[in-house]
Parts: C-alpha cells; structure tokens; sequence
C-alpha cells in the first residue's frame, strides 16, 4: 500500500452522476471503493479483465495520492446463468462454480491487480439482502407480486432515471418480463425483481415474505452498505451496467436509507475485438488463458489497456497486443540495464522533477494513463541521449515509483543471465537469417523456445528473452 501523505493531492475523476470531471474529495482520508465483480458461471473475458485492470489503476492512483482505499468487490455466485450451467453440469452451484472463481483470482494476480480488502460473496450475505428488502416493503417501495416474488416499485423513487439520463416517458411502473428477467433496455423500463420465488431445483433460502432467492442488484446494496457504510465514496464498474445494474442500485439503496448512496460513479468503456462486439458466435471471445496459450506475457494485456483512455473503447487485436507485448519488452530492458551516472547534474535532477510531475499531472487528470505512458517513453528517450546526465538509482527510483500506479511489475525486474546456449543459437539464427536460409533460421528459433526463451529480431541484432510460464 501507498505510503500516505500529510496532504493527499488532489485528483479528478469523470461522475456519472454529474457527467462532468470533479475534484474528488472524500470526507476522510479513507476513500471507501466498491467495484463489481465477476458472475463466476464461466471464465472472465478479455472485457471483464479490461474493467478491472481500470478499476485497479483508479485504486492505484487514490493511493499513489496519499489516501488509503478500503476496496469491497463483490462475487456473485447465484444467478439464473449458474443455476442453468450448474443443472446441465448435474453440479450444486457451489462445486460449479469453483474453478471459475479460483480462475478468477488467479486472473486478478498474473494481471498485477492489487487484491482486494475484501471479496464479499452473494450467498454469504443472504441475511442483510433479506433485511434491507424488509425495509422497502416497509416504505411501500416493494411489493409480493402474483407470482410471489418481491419487487421494487420505480414509481415510488421519484429520481428514478438521474444516474443514466433515462426520460420520464421511458420509465413505466408496474411492468414486470416474466420469468424473472431483470435484462431489459432503456424503452423497456420494469419494476425489478430484488427476490425471486423459489422454484423447483433451484437454491432457496427461508425469508418472512416468502422462501426464494436474491435478484443481480440487491446483493451489490447490501454488500456496499455492509462494510462502506451508506454513503461512500465511489462506486466502480463497466458503462454497460449503468443501466440497469448502477440505476436500479441507487434507488433500493437510497429508498430503502434515504441517504446518498455513492457519490461519484466511475464506469469504463468497452474492449472491442478487431473492431466488433466479442461474442462466441463470432469466433473473437477470449480469456486470459487463450492469450497465455500462445505464450504472450499477461502483463502486455494490461499494458495494453493502459494505451487507451478508460473512458474510450479499447479495440484489441493480436497485432495490438504484439505491439504492447514489444513495448512492455523495451520498457523492461531500459529499467534493466538502466544508464547514467552516479550523480545526476543539476538540469538532470530539474528534469525528473519535472517528469515526476508531468506523469502525476496526467494520472491525477482523470487516470489519462495514456499521457502518462508517453511521458515514461519521454523519460527514456531522454535518459538514452542524455550519458550520465541522470543518476541511475534515481532513476530507476523514479520509475518504480511510476509503476506503483502502472502496475507492470518493473520493480521485480532484474538483470537476467541468458544461457550460453541460447546465446550461441541466437547468433547462429542471425546469420542464418542474413542468408535468407528462413527453413534453418525456424529451427533455431524453436530450439532456443524448447529451452524457455524467444528471440526477436531488432536493428540493433537478436533481442532473447526468458518466456512466460
């Protein structure tokens, strides 16, 4: 965790609620952070993984400003997807979920996310979900429908739309989809489910309006006012869930406390595959596990995500991810074998100064990780140009402190002794490549991967490197 400052600085984040950047100021140091997490039916997708490589560089960067972050994300381990995955499984939804949630955490660590201060699961906190709808029917804010599931009535929050812009003509009451659908658009706009009534086969649990079990958006309430508190500061996740997830949130929250729920809103944009939409049915759905399967570093993906705005969509093709696999590459090598001298002259330590501040000013504008990043590639340049101009331990002093906020894993980064052997194959491979002898040149190629390395072909001649595991 960050080392907290006297005087945190000052960031900006973009509110949904407000659709503007604001300075963010929390009431205390502790900034109280709940971001929502995976529906553990299958492996998180390269879009899932993009929002929490966002979420985890907002975290990063609150502390990076001197505060300290109490994280909540949540797990949601029953759903209408489980209940039907786990049924065809012939498994209880508790033995069906359990690689995909451990996949799950394992993601979370080969991307450098910083874990969270807790993982609060669904089914864990059946009690206060129980306890905070008993409270809007109370209010008359919920109602038992025919079928004796539990809803939430729009109508009786009379805000009902302010977080994403829907019109008054577009929110109708007393419409529910059948079946329990809580999926609906922005022109079909429903009383929401926050209990569904037991039906056979699937999990239940006993409550004094009627066995059954929680809606998607009650568990996120609950949860959040559990361990930050009824108001707290910001509430994270993907723009696809400002409605209806984020809206329908805020008002059982608010209903149900008459408080503010969470003050700033902060959604990330979606990941696009070479330009579409990712869906199984066009062939472009990966995981993280499909990006190791062809021996690609975990970290170039999260390198990647930093090269574009959270809030633009990211389009991701192999040949980007090459490109970033590259540059985290070059990066890494820099910190490596960083140059410079023992002391930094007096225009040199002016500099990284400035560099400090230029990386601080765009990080703290919003997360602009993309200026940030430049300004590393600025440093570098720089330092590359400059002989001894910079001191190295400064430097690379100066860089691990970028990556508290990047997260690329630069402290960890150490010189590396290649094998005499892989040495030998490379220089070989090289000649043979000048001969244009292309058949031996693969050969080689392979025979330095069969001993955990890769080469790759610079200007400057064969760059090797150890493989990822």
């Amino acid at each position: 965790m960050a080392v907290i400052k006297k005087r945190p600085a000052a960031i900006k984040l973009y509110n949904t609620l407000t659709r503007k950047k604001e300075i963010f100021r929390p009431d205390k140091i502790g900034v109280g952070l709940y971001t929502c997490g995976p529906t553990v039916y299958n492996y998180m997708h390269i879009g899932n993984l993009r929002t929490y490589v966002f979420e985890d560089i907002m975290r990063r960067a609150l502390e990076y400003a001197g505060y300290n972050v109490r994280h909540v994300m949540n797990i949601t381990d029953v759903d209408d997807k489980i209940i039907r995955d786990a049924q065809a499984a012939n498994e209880s939804i508790f033995d069906f979920i359990k690689p995909y949630e451990k996949a799950f955490l394992q993601d979370l660590q080969k991307l450098n996310i910083e874990k969270a201060w807790k993982y609060t699961k669904a089914t864990e906190h059946i009690k206060e979900m129980v306890a905070l709808i008993q409270k809007l029917l109370k209010k008359k804010m919920a109602y038992v429908g025919a079928d004796g599931s539990v809803y939430f009535n729009i109508s009786s929050f009379k805000s009902y739309g302010r977080l994403s812009r829907l019109k008054s003509d577009q929110i109708k009451s007393g419409t529910r989809a059948l079946n329990h659908q809580d999926e609906y658009t922005k022109d079909n706009v429903q009383d929401f489910s926050l209990w569904k009534a037991k039906k056979e086969k699937e999990p239940s649990w006993s409550a004094p309006f009627g066995e059954g079990r929680p809606g998607w958006h009650i568990e996120c309430s609950a949860m959040s006012m559990k361990y930050l508190g009824e108001t707290f500061d910001i509430h994270g996740g993907a723009v696809d869930l400002i409605f209806p997830h984020h809206e329908n949130e805020i008002a059982q929250s608010e209903g149900a406390t008459g408080k503010s729920f969470a003050r700033f809103f902060v959604e990330g944009e979606h990941l696009l595959v070479n330009g579409e939409k990712m869906s199984k049915s066009l062939g472009n759905f990966f995981t993280l596990r499909d990006i190791q399967a062809k021996r690609v570093d975990p970290l170039a993906f999260r390198y990647l995500a930093l090269t574009a705005h959270y809030r633009t969509k990211l389009n991701f093709t192999w040949e980007s991810l090459a490109a970033a696999e590259q540059s985290l590459d070059r990066l890494r090598d820099f910190v490596r074998n960083i140059p410079g001298g023992k002391k930094s002259s007096q225009s040199g330590y002016a500099s990284l100064v400035l560099y400090r501040a230029n990386f601080e000013k765009a990080i703290y504008d919003d997360l602009d990780t993309p200026k940030a990043i430049a300004e590393v590639w600025k440093l570098i340049r720089a330092a590359n140009s400059a002989k001894s101009r910079y001191d190295s331990n400064e430097l690379r002093k100066l860089f691990i402190d970028f990556d508290r906020v990047l997260g690329l894993g630069l402290a960890k980064v150490k010189k590396e002794t290649i094998p005499a052997r892989a040495l030998q194959l490379a220089n070989e491979r090289e000649a043979y490549r000048k001969q244009k002898a292309w058949a031996e040149a693969d050969a080689l190629r392979k025979e330095i991967e069969s001993l955990g390395y890769a080469v790759a072909d610079a200007p400057e001649g064969p760059r090797i490197k150890k493989l990822p595991r």
